[in-house]
């Protein structure tokens, strides 16, 4: 199927992964036009590249649709795509339907592990009501299984089949090193 990946962002460190009860981080938001995509790893120069083995989370994708009907249900037309906090947001695609399913876009294998839940963050970073609406959108969590270079623009995204279950996820996916 078609899709457009309208912005790829990544961030050097955490604004609200571990902050809670305290002030949010004010690391920048980096809006970049392409990303190197480790397997096992995560995105390069993001906060989350080789945080721990296996980690569901090594790239985060959200639905374009829902960040221009959040920018609509809560009257904030300014509404800046990074508020989210997740790396590509992307048009064309229901992203709830990749959960549990490997997938490719721009040459990048990944798999979608699960909903990437919005936080309370969210009332303060879009507006007072966003994490219960989220609920359900709140973006796809997800690990990268083949390196490649993920490039902002329009593209092809192919399901290419389910993800293994727990058991068989643990014998066929391990980290890669370095090289």
């Amino acid at each position: 199927m078609q899709v457009t990946i309208r912005h790829i962002f990544i961030s050097p460190g955490h604004n609200f992964f571990g902050h809670y009860g305290q002030a949010a981080g004010t690391h920048e938001i980096v809006d970049v036009r392409e990303v190197a995509c480790r397997a096992g790893w995560g995105l390069e120069g993001d906060r989350f590249y080789g945080y721990r083995p296996d980690y569901k989370g090594q790239v985060t994708f959200f639905d374009w649709a829902i960040y221009e009907e959040a920018k609509e249900k809560f009257r904030v037309p300014a509404l800046r795509p990074q508020a989210f906090r997740r790396n590509v947001l992307i048009e064309g695609v229901d992203i709830n339907e990749l959960i549990g399913k490997r997938f490719e876009v721009g040459g990048v294998a990944f798999e979608g592990a699960c909903e990437s839940r919005p936080c309370f963050w969210m009332d303060g970073a879009v507006a007072p009501g966003a994490e219960e609406w989220l609920r359900g959108n709140g973006g796809l969590r997800a690990k990268i299984l083949r390196d490649g270079t993920l490039v902002a623009g329009a593209g092809e995204l192919r399901v290419t089949g389910d993800a293994p279950t727990t058991g068989q996820a643990a014998l066929a996916f391990a980290k890669p090193a370095l090289e």
